[in-house]
């Protein structure tokens, strides 16, 4: 996909409108997280997350969506067990062990919030809860590292390691972004460290996802060639992710998705 030209560095005012765009994606999160749960399909998660959205005067930013020629018929993206992104909702009945990642996205008077969580249905396995920890852990090592100015590559650093450490591989193909009045914008936050990402600094002002995919196996994946959308391990392994959406204060970093019932910085699964 195309990113603006340039990293956008806003004025309060505007981090104000972003900050209310965050909380509500958020409220939209926490409203759905008891449907999220064993005998309930992916599809009727979605199109809760329709209704509550539209029922507050706002958008789900994702739906009609469009990257090169396709175009994004749902309202979010559901991505169970091997699943590492772009999970398409539909008929899959969530089953007792599955994990399952939600992400969310909406417009607020033209501003866009957009988070992701993964969620352990019933009793899970060892490996899932494992992969699930690393994933939040990692989230939190990245924001918790970077600070006014810092290189964009702190990111990556942070999550490949703890990830390394603990035997798990990063997804490279698909990264973190730019957010704000698009959905998409620069800078691209990879969650390894690229050239390009020890270039690029991130300054008070700009806005950005931070959202680690990371597999209990390989770091590869395949997109579905009936949907075009789906991206599901190569090894079939588990994929586990979680997303906040981050302004960079003159103070440091300050996460806007944060959710009153969810998971906060250090929480054990």
């Amino acid at each position: 996909m195309l990113l603006a030209q340039r990293p956008i560095q806003l004025v309060e005012a505007e981090r104000d409108m972003m900050r209310r765009a965050c909380a509500f994606n958020a409220q939209v999160m926490d409203f759905i997280r008891p449907e999220v749960k064993p005998g309930v399909t992916t599809e009727s998660i979605d199109d809760l997350v329709n209704q509550y959205t539209r029922d507050h005067g706002h958008v789900p930013t994702q739906f009609n969506y469009v990257v090169g020629e396709e175009t994004y018929r749902k309202n979010t993206c559901i991505s169970v067990n091997d699943v590492i992104c772009h999970g398409i909702p539909g008929p899959y009945v969530l089953q007792e062990g599955d994990i399952v990642n939600v992400d969310l996205t909406t417009t607020v008077d033209g501003w866009i919030g957009d988070q992701s969580e993964t969620f352990m249905i019933g009793e899970v396995s060892d490996e899932a809860r494992g992969v699930v920890q690393c994933s939040f852990d990692a989230m939190w090592a990245a924001i918790d590292a970077i600070t006014p100015g810092c290189r964009i590559a702190t990111i990556g650093k942070s999550i490949t390691k703890l990830a390394r450490d603990r035997g798990y591989s990063v997804v490279r193909e698909f990264v973190g972004h730019g957010v704000g009045r698009k959905f998409h914008q620069e800078p691209s936050i990879p969650h390894y460290a690229t050239p390009e990402s020890y270039r690029q600094r991130l300054l008070p002002g700009m806005t950005f996802t931070i959202e680690p995919m990371i597999n209990v196996g390989t770091r590869h994946g395949d997109v579905d060639k009936e949907d075009g959308w789906t991206v599901r391990t190569k090894d079939g392994k588990l994929s586990a992710q979680f997303e906040h959406t981050i302004l960079m204060t003159e103070d440091g970093p300050e996460a806007m998705t944060q959710t009153k019932d969810g998971p906060r910085r250090g929480h054990q699964f």
